[in-house]
């Protein structure tokens, strides 16, 4: 979850709003990497989730990671509740899982060895306290109870939004993972075009990332459950969003759906203020129930655009948000996926090429089919695994184009990171399949293999 933004001043006219996202637009030999992933904490011996505070806790992961590596504390309240070193920071979820946004970074290469840095860090401090870390898109046992909502007011107050809208977004917040990695966009018309492709294919990394069929110690019947909860959260601030396709999309016409959803808060003088259901529109009037006669700042027309949930989004910058949170080699998959269908002009041709024909209803019957059934989904008579084959093909070729080298020079680009993906193109088996399968089999039923064979 994002964290409080600053800076701006007052909004004085109604052009600043889509002018905040067209100052993100950077020359190509200024785009960055950015990657994100969530993993679940639990407590080694009883698998139960991490409390905040305790001799194993979330706290104190986060003050050995600050202690021992050199990360400056994130403070809300008195409470620690994330860390920041050199463009990076370690937040937390609502429901405990700790988070990565790492640095902006040139290369996969370079996110991946941030990721790698950052799981050994975790991992040095929690194996001396008895905690484990696991990348699951969705918690595979524990209840709504088990999971403490953390200490952050954002949370609380969206804690009691999801309760009255939708039927699963305090599951979203408590109990599911991702991965995703965050592109910048060199002019409006590049926007367009990478949102278009963003939303149209995310489809194809929810198959190919699905990790998630089991939730409260069953199966449930998707291979992405993590996906299935993000389509029943609050219908408002998540979706396919058909208006991105239509003649007009841009920077304003994105300023404007953001505008009619509801707010959750406004952030003054380090307190949550609570708004939930207001407009953002009144806000701009003067007009808000919850500070009468103030106007907005850009700060809080930046806080807006951070609770928007649909599969991809724009700020200054794009997030891609289809994937599952995975294992070790998923974390630098989903970053090579992205960038290779969007760094490379060719390539995010001819991805827009595979995908520009459909319309809204096909672009949704993709989001369910990868959720229920992976790279077995199929719409319309096409097959989702001959869809993430090109799509993969297509994002390999963009990966030769960019020609970034690692190691020193001795590995010529990126498109290694893209093996775990054409592994599973190849089988037909997601992460879910594997999990699957072996539960059925060598697991015979026992769930709680996945803590000791999935683990970081």
């Amino acid at each position: 979850m994002s964290i409080p933004q600053s800076g701006g001043g007052l909004i004085t006219d109604h052009s600043q709003l889509a002018q905040l996202l067209a100052d993100g637009c950077k020359p190509k030999e200024d785009w960055r990497i950015g990657t994100e992933h969530e993993k679940f904490g639990y407590c080694q011996d009883t698998h139960k989730p991490l409390p905040y505070e305790g001799e194993r806790s979330i706290h104190a992961v986060l003050s050995g990671l600050r202690d021992r590596f050199g990360w400056a504390p994130v403070e809300e309240g008195g409470h620690l509740i994330g860390l920041t070193k050199e463009g990076a920071n370690v937040s937390l979820e609502p429901g405990g899982a700790l988070e990565l946004s790492g640095a902006p970074l040139e290369t996969v290469h370079q996110t991946c060895d941030e990721v790698n840095s950052h799981l050994a860090e975790v991992k040095s401090v929690s194996d001396e306290i008895g905690v484990k870390f696991i990348g699951l898109g969705a918690a595979p046992e524990w209840s709504h109870e088990e999971m403490p909502l953390m200490p952050k007011g954002r949370y609380k107050l969206m804690n009691n939004y999801m309760e009255k809208v939708g039927t699963m977004g305090t599951a979203m917040m408590r109990r599911t993972c991702t991965v995703q990695v965050n592109l910048d966009f060199g002019s409006e018309a590049d926007m367009v075009q990478k949102m278009r492709v963003a939303l149209a294919l995310q489809p194809v990394a929810t198959a190919l990332f699905a990790n998630s069929p089991f939730f409260e110690g069953k199966i449930n019947g998707h291979k992405s459950w993590r996906s299935r909860i993000w389509r029943a959260l609050d219908a408002d601030r998540t979706g396919m969003l058909p208006f991105v396709f239509d003649e007009g999309m841009g920077f304003e016409a994105w300023a404007e759906w953001v505008l009619d959803v509801p707010m959750y808060f406004v952030y003054r003088d380090g307190k949550y203020i609570d708004a939930l259901g207001q407009s953002f529109r009144d806000f701009l009037k003067g007009e808000l129930p919850a500070l009468p006669g103030e106007k907005p700042l850009l700060s809080d027309w930046a806080d807006h655009l951070t609770t928007v949930f649909p599969e991809a989004r724009i700020k200054q910058f794009m997030e891609m948000r289809g994937a599952d949170g995975g294992p070790w080699r998923r974390l630098c998959a989903l970053p090579a996926f992205w960038v290779g269908l969007c760094y490379d002009q060719t390539a995010l041709d001819a991805a827009w090429d595979v995908a520009k024909g459909w319309d809204a209803e096909t672009r949704e019957a993709w989001r369910v089919a990868a959720s229920v059934d992976g790279l077995a989904a199929e719409v319309n008579g096409m097959k989702m695994i001959d869809l993430a084959r090109e799509v993969v093909t297509i994002s390999e070729a963009g990966l030769k184009a960019r020609a970034k080298p690692g190691a020193g020079g001795l590995v010529p680009d990126e498109t290694h990171f893209l093996n775990a993906l054409k592994e599973s193109i190849e089988t037909g088996q997601t992460p879910a399949d594997e999990l699957l399968a072996k539960y059925h089999g060598e697991w015979n039923g026992d769930l709680s293999r996945i803590y000791d064979e999935y683990s970081y």
